[in-house]
């Protein structure tokens, strides 16, 4: 999955005070939130602007994010600091053994996830990164009394000077549902309406007051109209791009394995057999982990 980077390790701890050094890693958002990045097509490989690609670039200017790969990274707040930004020169050589200059463009975050680019951690970083410029770039202004927010200094929050008013990072709870039917060694696969075109599970967002068992229950009614037993638990997955953290589960069809879909959210939902499951093209997400797991070893994989 996008998290699974080793032997390299996310070190998300709060460190406000942290100097950026001149090989620190630059992340920067345009207004559509596309990246600043190098995209090498031909290597498959993506890289950031350090620190010293920038003229005039200070502490100031730069917000500590994380250490990725004992690298730290840094979110450029203002888009116009880019303006500053200079060619770094890499050691990688032509044909002649010369050095060549990589160039910084905004790029799409979706192109990250359109194929697989290198280093992983790299375009982990990015789409972690993602939620965090979200946030920070929603909570300039006290939801209270509307006064502009600060950076706390021992945590990672936006605190109202005037009200006293703290704002954490939102994440938000989703279920990833594996609906199967062991009497016949099958996996409700379902495709959204709009938007992502390829095989999924039924899923949804965790609603105010339920437990995650229950959002299982409800998701799965309202999208394909079926009561579920046997739920359990199979793995999380953190995924910025949406501010998620999602649940994987699994659960057994109780009763009536007739599909009622709901049609205004989704376009597909069949029961499908392990050898006709069609994975997505990019191993990136908990979903297809899921289907995997069930291609592989059908219903017995799910225990």
């Amino acid at each position: 999955m996008l998290q699974d980077v080793f032997p390299e390790k996310l070190d998300n701890h709060y460190k406000p005070d942290i100097v950026p050094g001149a090989d620190s890693l630059v992340i920067s958002y345009n207004e559509n939130n596309d990246i600043l990045l190098n995209v090498d097509e031909k290597e498959e490989t993506i890289s950031f602007p350090e620190v010293s690609d920038f003229v005039n670039l200070g502490k100031e200017d730069l917000v500590y994010l994380f250490n990725v790969g004992n690298k730290d990274f840094f979110l450029l707040m203002d888009e116009k600091k880019t303006e500053n930004l200079i060619s770094s020169q890499t050691d990688k050589p032509d044909g002649n053994d010369e050095k060549q200059p990589v160039y910084f463009f905004y790029t799409k975050l979706s192109e990250l996830r359109a194929k697989y680019l290198y280093p992983k951690h790299y375009v982990f970083a990015a789409m972690t990164a993602y939620q965090l410029n979200e946030w920070y770039q929603t909570t300039k202004f006290c939801g209270k009394c509307g006064s502009p927010n600060e950076n706390d200094k021992t945590e990672r929050a936006r605190v109202c000077p005037k009200c006293g008013n703290k704002i954490y990072p939102r994440i938000n709870p989703a279920c990833i549902i594996g609906v199967t039917d062991k009497e016949t060694n099958r996996i409700i696969l379902t495709k959204y309406r709009t938007g992502f075109r390829h095989n999924a599970l039924v899923a949804g967002f965790t609603e105010i007051g339920e437990t995650l068992e229950e959002t299982v229950e409800r998701e799965v009614m309202e999208e394909v109209g079926l009561k579920v037993k046997n739920i359990r638990y199979y793995k999380s997955q953190p995924w910025a791009i949406a501010s998620d953290i999602l649940a994987g589960f699994f659960c057994d069809v109780d009763g009536s394995t007739e599909i009622n879909m709901d049609e205004s959210e989704l376009r597909y939902a069949e029961w499908v057999a392990p050898e006709d499951i069609e994975l997505q093209p990019i191993d990136y997400s908990l979903t297809n982990e899921m289907m995997r797991l069930f291609k592989e070893k059908g219903y017995q994989g799910t225990i």
